[in-house]
């Protein structure tokens, strides 16, 4: 009985010290043995990784105000009935300036001149296929509020698509800034 008791303390000794060596996280037995306060993991290799993208996050209490992030979003049904109301609530976050205007124009080519055209009055290549856009240079969106506009090209319209995801919210200003600078030069 003496004798397997010995083996088996000589065993377990035996699989301690080829378990510290195997797993390199303690470098030596006495180490091994001395810094026992972490011993089911030793190393970063046999941890349990929590991806922060499959762990559900808890929304905000009901009474927080938040102070970054997306903006206020009406609802579509709300939008169509009153445009112009909804569009009162937005205002320009950029300056109307040259610079603005200029950003606002290289914008205005690259994402509404497919429908609209290089003259603004609804002739590209796109509008051809489908309904033509309105003339951004008649009175009749000259009359409308920046606001408006905004609402339009943020969340999109009766056939217009909305733009909100390829435009920032300073974009979509700088955008309505060159709008309002083309009309006040070519006006129809």
């Amino acid at each position: 009985m003496v004798k397997l008791t010995a083996w088996a303390l000589v065993a377990a000794v035996i699989a301690m010290a080829g378990a510290a060596s195997v797993q390199k996280g303690c470098g030596t037995i006495t180490t091994a043995f001395t810094k026992l306060s972490y011993a089911p993991i030793r190393d970063m290799r046999r941890t349990v990784v929590i991806n922060p993208q499959k762990v559900s996050l808890r929304p905000p209490d009901s009474l927080s105000v938040p102070i970054t992030g997306r903006e206020w979003m009406p609802q579509q049904a709300d939008l169509m009935a009153n445009r112009e109301a909804i569009g009162a609530r937005f205002h320009s976050t950029v300056a109307d300036d040259d610079s603005a205007r200029a950003a606002g124009g290289r914008l205005f080519v690259r994402l509404c001149t497919p429908c609209h055209g290089m003259s603004m009055a609804g002739n590209g290549p796109v509008a051809a296929k489908f309904m033509p856009p309105p003339d951004l240079m008649g009175a009749t969106t000259r009359g409308r509020s920046d606001g408006y506009i905004y609402t339009y090209v943020r969340y999109g319209g009766a056939i217009m698509p909305k733009y909100g995801h390829a435009l920032t919210v300073d974009q979509t200003w700088q955008v309505i800034h060159y709008l309002r600078d083309q009309q006040k030069v070519h006006p129809r």
